[in-house]
């Protein structure tokens, strides 16, 4: 029998400020844990309150730079040597996700060695939300609660109630997502096709569907670059589209990311508190046009539910 069933929250470095907010909106505070640096860069992360028989969850996405994934790992083993009951890897953007399968000769599979390196730290379960591909839960051979941001983006579409409106798959990858919010909004889907000069480089852009007189919403599961993105959006204006608009889960918004954005013909662009905006020096260039909704409440609710054994299917909206 466990006797002291006893819940605590920590957080890595890179994702306090979102920590914070889970266990606030859980009703409870983070706990105490600190990481020493050596001058080689070398660093070491420990708890600074006892976690012996408790339910621990650390929250920490694993967005670049790597060393927040190795903190994470690092704070998974510290937590199992320092005897805790089950140990939860909160992972609201899980990083190397789209190495999910050899696309070319003689790559790695970097979802499944992330997979396999938590698992060899010691974690019992793993929360995320948005996957960059479903099958990356079957990496795990421990229970993955696989969160869909549209429990949140939905109500923020339906509130705009805006008419005309069509869902937009930045590629044929994204169909399958967009159909299923198209679904639930009863309204059309529009797909984009892309011709590649080179990797990261889209030498032109095609929309499958009715572009005209259409308040559009692009909707993807992160933003990198924001190539594929602006560029989707200034092709369906140019095709005489009312309106485009733009939703990714995670916003990484890497190099020219936010300039892209700001001189695009995005209206708005919806994303989650995931991954810090301010990452990007340039972040204030597109703020403007951001709209962040926190992920904080719908974690919170999911790891209540989850340590108290009740059923989760209600956050699977699709």
């Amino acid at each position: 029998m466990h006797l002291n069933n006893q819940i605590k929250f920590f957080s890595g470095r890179g994702s306090r400020y979102l920590a914070e907010l889970i266990a606030k909106s859980f009703g409870a505070e983070l706990g105490s844990s600190s990481v020493l640096e050596f001058s080689d860069g070398e660093f070491q992360a420990s708890y600074d309150e006892s976690v012996r028989g408790a339910t621990v969850f650390i929250i920490q996405s694993t967005f670049p730079p790597s060393d927040n994934l190795m903190e994470l790992l690092l704070m998974i083993d510290a937590a199992r040597r320092a005897s805790a009951y089950k140990i939860v890897a909160v992972m609201p953007y899980f990083g190397w996700a789209r190495q999910d399968r050899k696309d070319k000769p003689r790559v790695s599979i970097g979802a499944k060695l992330v997979a396999d390196m938590l698992g060899t730290a010691g974690v019992d379960r793993i929360m995320t939300i948005d996957l960059h591909a479903d099958q990356i839960q079957g990496f795990f051979s421990v229970p993955v609660d696989h969160i869909f941001a549209s429990s949140i983006f939905l109500p923020y579409i339906q509130k705009l109630d805006v008419e005309n409106l069509a869902i937009a798959a930045p590629d044929m990858g994204g169909a399958k997502r967009a159909s299923a919010y198209a679904k639930a909004l009863d309204c059309p889907v529009i797909i984009c096709h892309k011709s590649r000069e080179k990797a990261n480089v889209v030498s032109d852009m095609t929309a499958i569907g009715d572009v005209k007189g259409k308040n559009i919403i692009i909707l993807d599961d992160m933003i990198d670059t924001a190539g594929t993105i602006t560029l989707a959006a200034n092709m369906m204006t140019e095709q005489k589209a009312l309106s485009v608009r733009a939703i990714a889960t995670h916003a990484l918004f890497s190099g020219p990311a936010c300039e892209r954005i700001a001189q695009s013909s995005l209206e708005e662009v919806i994303i989650t508190d995931t991954i810090p905006l301010n990452l990007n020096k340039n972040h204030k260039l597109c703020e403007n046009k951001i709209k962040i909704l926190s992920v904080a409440d719908l974690f919170a609710d999911v790891i209540e539910k989850v340590y108290t054994y009740k059923s989760i299917s209600s956050t699977f909206v699709m």
